[in-house]
């Protein structure tokens, strides 16, 4: 579906059309991959790629979303409590969330994580929780915000259980 000039701004599976070469984060690994690999993960379906596109057409943000499993024994045990004791349990991968830097600031990086939430709580696919690797100590940060919640031996490695995100959405 191509993005004509004047719509509003939307989110958006990443296509053919989007032009990702001005994309900009102020992470290269994470320009990187929406430059290069994005496209061919959405091919061989190993991500969901998401672009936040303004309306002039310019992708203002993007971010992944793919299926994973989570070790039960290396989540909190209050998290656990109640779950059946598989060694493995269904999870959504947050796998990559990031803003151009013409546009940091304005909100968007919440938009777009309240966009993925969203997308995962709807879909009917079984997930325990929504699960974020954060790249650095201010992406921990922005997810804690989120009330994420950091696993205990992987300070970097959070989550946000699924029955949480279903009550942002009621």
């Amino acid at each position: 579906m191509a993005h004509d000039i004047g719509e509003a701004p939307r989110v958006e599976i990443l296509g053919t059309q989007h032009d990702r070469s001005a994309f900009e984060s102020g992470v290269e690994p994470l320009d990187r991959y929406l430059r290069v690999q994005a496209g061919r993960d959405a091919r061989k379906k190993m991500a969901a790629p998401f672009v936040f596109v303004l309306s002039d057409g310019a992708i203002a943000g993007y971010y992944t979303l793919s299926s994973t499993a989570v070790n039960l024994g290396e989540l909190p045990e209050e998290a656990v409590r109640k779950l059946p004791r598989y060694p493995l349990v269904p999870a959504t991968l947050l796998g990559r969330l990031a803003v151009d830097r013409r546009h940091q600031g304005k909100g968007y990086g919440r938009y777009l994580l309240a966009d993925a939430l969203f997308r995962a709580v709807r879909s009917e696919i079984a997930s325990f929780a929504v699960i974020v690797d954060a790249k650095d100590h201010n992406a921990r940060r922005f997810y804690e915000r989120e009330s994420f919640l950091p696993f205990p031996d992987r300070l970097m490695r959070l989550f946000r259980p699924m029955a949480d995100v279903e009550r942002l959405f009621q």
